[in-house]
């Protein structure tokens, strides 16, 4: 890992950091992510009742589209080609909230990190948007990398 902040050049000007030289390999990235609600509004979500539908099929599919417009809505990310891109969902009864997980997959010069993570975000940022009728307090939490392959610095895992 680096000290240095890769998106600044010399003069402290922002820049798309140049990857020309850098090895096309398989990179792979996982984010998670949780959004916290109602005892209620988790049992609408599980029963598949909510009054918009399969509230986490859509935030599956918005997850994906996310994941694929990252460099859209990230001013200095790189457009990447994505090879493949998974997102689960875990209920979690007594914490009340929905765990998202996402796998990012390519092959490049550069990470899928911030796809991964667009991805979490997107999907609980949908959750949020079909069930806030039912719920405004919900609270979005915990987005965060878990894990990197590939590239120049390697596998990293969150501890």
């Amino acid at each position: 890992m680096t000290n240095t902040m890769t998106h600044f050049d010399q003069n402290g000007q922002a820049h798309m950091v140049d990857v020309a030289d850098k090895n096309e390999t398989k990179r792979i990235a996982i984010a998670s992510g949780s959004i916290k609600m109602n005892a209620s509004t988790l049992a609408l979500i599980a029963s598949g009742t909510a009054s918009k539908g399969d509230v986490l099929g859509v935030a599956r599919i918005a997850a994906i589209q996310g994941s694929k417009r990252t460099s859209e809505l990230i001013p200095l990310c790189h457009p990447l080609y994505l090879t493949h891109v998974a997102v689960e969902f875990r209920l979690d009864q007594q914490g009340n909230s929905v765990e998202c997980t996402a796998t990012t997959e390519t092959l490049g010069r550069t990470g899928v990190e911030m796809e991964a993570l667009t991805a979490v975000s997107v999907a609980l940022l949908t959750i949020y948007d079909m069930c806030k009728a039912v719920d405004r307090g919900m609270e979005i939490t915990r987005i965060r990398l878990l894990e990197k392959q590939g590239g120049r610095s390697g596998h990293w895992q969150a501890a």
